[in-house]
């Protein structure tokens, strides 16, 4: 794919900031959001002016209807729309989890996909062209006992966007992504210093962003992996 406009969520850190930061090296228009506005503000100062960064809560339609509108008028849909934003509960039996724990990990991670859907996607339709990836997991396709509420999330990306994949016009695809094991805060959250054996974000993006960008049409509706 040539250089393209790519709209990530959840920008501030982990694998959303190493992914923005590799397509701004590959020349691509990278739009992005995320939560920590000295993050943002550290990503405005290091890119060009024609990228944009912005403080935005997914889980917030309101905030994420007023960010698409700002951006469809000054860059227009983006070709790659990537569902990054999630996070995780504290490691523990479903019973111990909070319900103000729960209800944000339900918040982001299911309900802001579907905000971004919902304001990004209809633009994207209109051009008759574009990719969304729906960042999933290996959870996402198995369990494992204390993060229950995220491997909830993750089964329900998968089957969110294996639907979405039915309701896209020809050209367009809709694809569930498992990134991989990578060594971000949240795997530290989950395996403590295990984590450390496992690639770093930096690392995994240089594979990543060349996957990313030869996803297209033949893709929609199909389960991938990062390879």
């Amino acid at each position: 794919m040539s250089a393209t406009v790519v709209l990530i969520t959840g920008v501030s850190r982990g694998l959303g900031r190493a992914m923005a930061e590799e397509f701004i090296r590959g020349g691509h228009t990278v739009l992005g959001c995320g939560r920590s506005a000295r993050a943002i503000e550290e990503l405005r100062k290091k890119s060009g002016k024609q990228h944009s960064f912005e403080v935005v809560d997914v889980a917030l339609d309101e905030q994420v209807k007023a960010w698409a509108a700002r951006l469809l008028k000054s860059h227009g849909p983006p070709h790659l729309l990537l569902n990054n934003a999630a996070i995780i509960n504290k490691n523990a039996p479903l019973w111990n989890v909070p319900v103000d724990e729960f209800d944000r990990v339900i918040d982001v991670n299911i309900k802001g996909v579907a905000n971004a859907i919902r304001h990004f996607v209809p633009a994207m339709i209109e051009k008759g062209r574009g990719v969304i990836v729906n960042f999933s997991s290996g959870w996402g396709r198995s369990t494992d006992a204390e993060v229950a509420p995220y491997c909830a999330t993750k089964w329900a990306i998968e089957g969110l966007t294996q639907a979405l994949a039915q309701e896209l016009a020809a050209g367009m695809a809709a694809v569930p992504l498992n990134p991989g094991i990578i060594n971000t805060d949240m795997l530290q959250s989950c395996f403590g210093g295990s984590a450390s054996s496992y690639p770093m974000a930096d690392q995994w993006a240089k594979r990543a962003v060349p996957f990313l960008l030869g996803l297209g049409p033949k893709h929609n509706g199909q389960s991938l992996t990062v390879s």
